[in-house]
């Protein structure tokens, strides 16, 4: 018959006392108290359980209390009473249902997490005071111009009888008008768009579907072959500027430098001229270039050609100078001869009753002085 050792699990053999039962997972009145006599029959340390399981020692020695509180929620606790059982070499299946099975699951909310402390924007709080203080300091600027108006005085205000006296005293005079202001300029109206085809396309007759449009005849402008000023000339004097732009039409015309200045910029009406200045690196702007007639030295140069045109190349050759008159010479010699073949036959009677008198010999012409230079041009020397 076996032995019946009244409780015991183990006696020494040596010493032949009775040993207590090594703890298991079902040991004391929890599973906390059950992992910590396990973890203690072992001589392990909660540093060194706590390097194994990766979970702090802090949280493991709640675990072994029990204090359900310092943990995370439930679904971390059961995986560190799992880790916990696992190191010690229990069954961590058996671990987990004893915990489930003394802590039942509530409906209770999660509690927070450990170790997270909820903390406000700082800068939430500072918007707001901002916030307020401006709302305050626009309702205080509000009631101080309501009190300001209201406590103002008022303006000053002249009498009835003094404003009766003052219309009184007022004559009604002739209204001064200004002269009429010129129509505005119309502009060109542009010709309509013909849709290039649409007179060779038929439909389903064999008609066009659009008559086609008669040829507009285009008028020839005979251009005046010299300048002749038919209104106002701006620009530099006659004498110092050969290139003259005359509007044939209605136009704007620009003339700007080198460096992009503006030197004019008018809206010139038909005659209107611009003489331009003897400067370098002039250039003519416009928007229709066929509206201005170019000059050169009073000749024709025809329009521009170009809406952006240098005004150099508008200059023409200069006229050429003129040419000095011949200088027509007599002598004396050549004068006697002829003096004699014109005298009458009835000149050798008349000298038997007169005496023979001897005529002086004519003075030779005096030669002709050359014409005076025109246009700042000198004529070239006489040939002698």
């Amino acid at each position: 018959m076996p032995l019946d050792s009244g409780g015991l699990s183990e006696v020494d053999a040596h010493t032949g006392e009775a040993q207590a039962p090594a703890p298991s997972i079902h040991s004391g009145g929890d599973v906390g108290q059950a992992l910590k006599a396990m973890r203690e029959a072992r001589g392990m340390t909660l540093e060194e359980l706590s390097e194994r399981t990766r979970v702090r020692a802090s949280f493991l020695a709640a675990l072994e209390a029990m204090r359900l509180d310092e943990l995370p929620s439930r679904p971390f606790v059961v995986g560190y009473i799992r880790a916990y059982a696992q190191v010690l070499g229990a069954d961590a299946d058996a671990a987990a249902a004893r915990f489930k099975a003394e802590e039942p699951v509530l409906d209770e909310p999660l509690p927070a997490p450990v170790g997270v402390q909820e903390e406000r924007d700082p800068r939430l709080a500072a918007m707001i005071v901002g916030a307020m203080v401006i709302i305050a300091a626009i309702v205080a600027w509000n009631v101080v111009q309501r009190i300001m108006t209201e406590t103002a005085p008022k303006p000053p205000t002249a009498s009835e009888t003094v404003a009766r006296k003052a219309l009184a005293n007022t004559t009604a005079g002739p209204v001064a008008l200004g002269a009429p202001l010129p129509a505005p300029v119309e502009s060109t109206t542009p010709p309509p768009y013909v849709t290039p085809g649409l007179d060779k396309a038929v439909n389903a007759d064999g008609q066009p579907l659009a008559p086609p449009m008669p040829a507009q005849p285009q008028t020839e402008v005979l251009l005046p072959k010299t300048f002749t000023p038919k209104g106002q000339v701006y620009g530099a004097p006659a004498a110092q500027g050969s290139i003259v732009l005359q509007a044939l039409k209605p136009a704007f015309l620009v003339i700007r430098g080198g460096d992009g200045a503006i030197y004019f910029a008018r809206q010139l009406t038909e005659g209107e001229a611009y003489r331009a200045p003897a400067i370098g690196g002039l250039t003519v702007d416009v928007s229709e270039p066929d509206a201005f007639q170019v000059f050169s030295y009073g000749q024709s140069r025809g329009v521009l050609p170009q809406p952006l045109t240098d005004m150099g190349k508008l200059a023409g050759p200069p006229p050429p100078a003129p040419k000095p008159a011949a200088v027509a010479t007599t002598t004396p010699s050549a004068a006697a001869p002829k003096a004699a073949a014109g005298a009458p036959a009835a000149a050798p009677a008349k000298a038997k009753t007169e005496p023979a008198t001897t005529k002086p010999a004519a003075k030779p012409a005096a030669r002709p002085k050359p014409a005076e230079p025109q246009s700042g041009l000198e004529d070239p020397p006489l040939a002698r």
